[in-house]
């Protein structure tokens, strides 16, 4: 099914990804119709005057059927989430996404839309395939048996499974990206939600213009992780949303390197050298996870190539910005 010219909504649009992504399917000829979030509009990251936009909370049936109105094509990003320090702490309200996208998946079968596109997470892989900062690569497959990210990664899981049946009992055509660590610009950089590529991007921005130069990072700085910037994310998305790949698809880049080899790059772009503090009872995460993408490069020739130093020097100019930009406000309202 090619999207050009089909009509969409794009769910959780007014977050970081769904922001970019709604950006992506214009740019490609696609129809984005409608453009919903539950924040309101101004808390948006991105706002598209090109369509409708709704601030609706889509754990509500009423407000998906709203969403799903008169589409061929549903991508469901919205959720509950943030980076580690935010999951960790509120499993029990990542797992309410499971409200959105059980009603977003009967909204779509009952409004007659022809194909729904769900972004899952690596955290759905299982826990004991990821204990080695040197970590093999997680291959699809490796999402079972079952052992997900507490909270978060057990709601994703069990929402692919939802998509699953959804096509097999009622015919809705589902594709299914499980996504690993996107970042880039014009996302959470601050307040607790943030990813670690952002996280160190505004600790060491921080350390530089207060002159500190110290850092804190969580955890050892051993555990291991790819990283996969913003523009592959939404072309991946597009790609894995038209294709005939019933089974979930790893959606990420397979560079990997250490939360420290991260703080370097970024200290590099800064042009600092910081020293270091580590925070050893903060959230961390598994100790390594890396994106396998035989399937993709297999199914659909082609994956994540954006080199991290390249999205990193993108995303610490534009968190840079937005720190001066901080700043300059709060000495105006003094």
């Amino acid at each position: 099914m090619m999207l050009k010219g089909e009509k969409a909504v794009v769910c959780g649009a007014g977050g970081f990804i769904g922001g970019h992504l709604v950006q992506s399917l214009l740019a490609n000829g696609v129809d984005v119709v409608r453009a919903v979030d539950i924040k309101p509009l101004d808390e948006w990251y991105q706002v598209s005057k090109e369509v409708e936009n709704l601030s609706l909370d889509l754990k509500d049936k009423d407000n998906c059927l709203r969403a799903a109105e008169n589409v061929n094509v549903v991508f469901q990003l919205a959720a509950d989430m943030g980076g580690m320090g935010f999951i960790e702490n509120n499993k029990a309200l990542c797992m309410l996404s499971v409200l959105t996208n059980t009603h977003m998946l009967m909204a779509a079968r009952d409004m007659g839309v022809e194909r729904f596109f769900y972004s899952s997470s690596a955290c759905v892989y299982n826990a004991d395939k990821q204990t080695n900062p040197d970590v093999v690569a997680l291959k699809e497959e490796d999402a079972y048996p079952a052992l997900p990210e507490d909270g978060y990664g057990w709601e994703k899981l069990f929402s692919e499974r939802m998509c699953r049946h959804f096509e097999e009992d009622y015919g809705l055509q589902t594709r299914v990206a499980r996504y690993h660590n996107v970042y880039g610009p014009l996302g959470t950089w601050t307040g607790g939600r943030e990813k670690a590529p952002a996280a160190i991007c505004r600790k060491v921005i921080e350390a530089k213009q207060s002159g500190s130069n110290q850092i804190e990072i969580w955890g050892d700085g051993k555990q291991t992780r790819s990283f996969m910037y913003i523009d592959d994310c939404t072309m991946g998305t597009l790609m894995i949303a038209e294709s005939d790949i019933r089974e979930p698809l790893n959606l990420g880049s397979d560079e990997l390197v250490t939360i420290n080899q991260l703080v370097d790059i970024v200290e590099d772009i800064a042009g600092v050298r910081l020293k270091r503090n580590y925070k050893l009872d903060a959230p961390r995460g598994v100790n390594g996870r890396n994106s396998d993408n035989t399937k993709i490069l297999r199914d659909l020739n082609w994956e994540p190539s954006i080199r991290l130093r390249e999205g990193l020097a993108k995303t610490y100019a534009w968190i840079e910005q937005e720190t001066l930009a901080t700043r300059t406000l709060v000495g105006a309202a003094k």
